[in-house]
């Protein structure tokens, strides 16, 4: 007999969702906002802020 835990757990929306490097920042920063992300010398960036300037710069890629 199989593991019960493994049974009837075909993937579908509501038990998997692929982790890409998009999808982890949008959900740190909605998880975490106000932890340090990036630490470059004394400069200190938030997730939150990190995502907001990954959008930015996807708008201005998008428009070019």
């Amino acid at each position: 007999m199989s593991n019960p835990y493994e049974q009837d757990l075909d993937r579908n929306a509501a038990n998997h969702q692929p982790l890409t490097p998009l999808t982890y920042l949008e959900r740190a920063a909605k998880t975490y906002p106000d932890h340090v992300a990036i630490i470059h010398g004394n400069q200190r960036i938030t997730y939150r802020d990190f995502w907001r300037r990954s959008l930015r710069l996807a708008s201005a890629l998008a428009k070019r």
